[in-house]
């Protein structure tokens, strides 16, 4: 006789795994929410990065992915990191908060294939795909209906207990589960991190231009930021806090992670501009070997810290 794999089952082990948030979701097209995003695609709110356009069909469909989907199953790791900046310095440069530790996709992966594989264990029928942010998944849609949270203004997606300090990861699996149930929006009239973006990059609620969002422009873009973004980024030189950071549901509610790996070691949280701009490729490489800002290559990072010192 096999086993069956339940909700408990999966929560169980995913906890023991150091997941915060677990949720479960029916398999169906994603149809308001691809809807949206064929909107913001033709509004080039995407910028530079083209390979947003790719395999829509899968980000509509999950079944496209996975032929025997019937759940996707949402899992949330609190990041929050401990301590703070020097914000008094301004020849340091910033590194978003999910970058100070070890690459998440490195840490998240490697929690995902364990879990797999104990669930399997329990039902070799138990089948699946499994994304960190890297596969075309619609990860925050799905963080959605699975009840993780619910998407905030600022188009992150915000839980009662965590804030929106956590990382996404999503399982496709051919296995039936009981569904959560959605969290209802509660920003309520709140407009704090639309009114605290320097750069005007949340256009309207719930809206985002990647071109003008300080995240983009230090990371993914690839040509010079524009002079309009001059004294404009805050010092951040890779990535950006700002729309969490004055977020009310993280002033009073997030936790610090207990993930070590987020933040012990060779902490990369803040850097003197002069020693970024003096970087070479191998000192580059020994300081971020596991780290999510070898993303925006020595290059970019030299473009940036040199862009913010003017």
């Amino acid at each position: 006789m096999v086993n069956k794999i339940t909700n408990e089952i999966v929560v169980s082990k995913a906890r023991e795994l150091g997941f915060n948030l677990i949720g479960f979701a029916p398999a169906r097209e994603l149809q308001d929410e691809y809807k949206k995003l064929i909107e913001w695609l033709s509004k080039n709110y995407h910028a530079g990065m083209s390979y947003m356009v790719n395999n829509l069909e899968k980000k509509k469909d999950i079944k496209k992915i996975l032929s025997e989907a019937k759940s996707v199953i949402s899992l949330g790791i609190n990041y929050n990191p401990p301590g703070g900046f020097d914000n008094n310095n301004n020849l340091k440069g910033k590194i978003s908060r999910y970058a100070w530790g070890k690459d998440y996709h490195l840490v998240i992966n490697e929690k995902l294939e364990k879990l797999v594989k104990e669930l399997a264990a329990i039902d070799p029928r138990f089948h699946t795909k499994f994304y960190v942010d890297t596969g075309p998944v619609m990860d925050k849609s799905w963080a959605v209906k699975s009840g993780l949270g619910w998407l905030g203004k600022h188009t992150n997606v915000i839980n009662r207990e965590y804030g929106s300090w956590f990382f996404i990861a999503n399982i496709i699996t051919n296995y039936e589960f009981t569904y959560s149930i959605p969290v209802e929006d509660s920003c309520g009239s709140c407009t704090a991190c639309i009114d605290a973006c320097p750069t005007n990059a949340i256009v309207s609620e719930y809206l985002l231009d990647a071109s003008r969002c300080i995240s983009y422009l230090t990371i993914e873009n690839k040509e010079e930021i524009p002079e309009e973004f001059k004294g404009k980024l805050d010092n951040w030189i890779f990535g950006c806090d700002i729309c969490q950071d004055v977020c009310p549901w993280n002033k009073k509610f997030a936790k610090e992670t207990a993930a070590a790996e987020f933040f012990t070691g060779e902490i990369n949280k803040e850097f003197s501009l002069h020693e970024i701009l003096e970087m070479d490729e191998q000192k580059f490489q020994e300081r971020f070997k596991q780290s999510a800002v070898k993303r925006a290559k020595l290059s970019g990072l030299k473009r940036n810290a040199s862009f913010v010192k003017g």
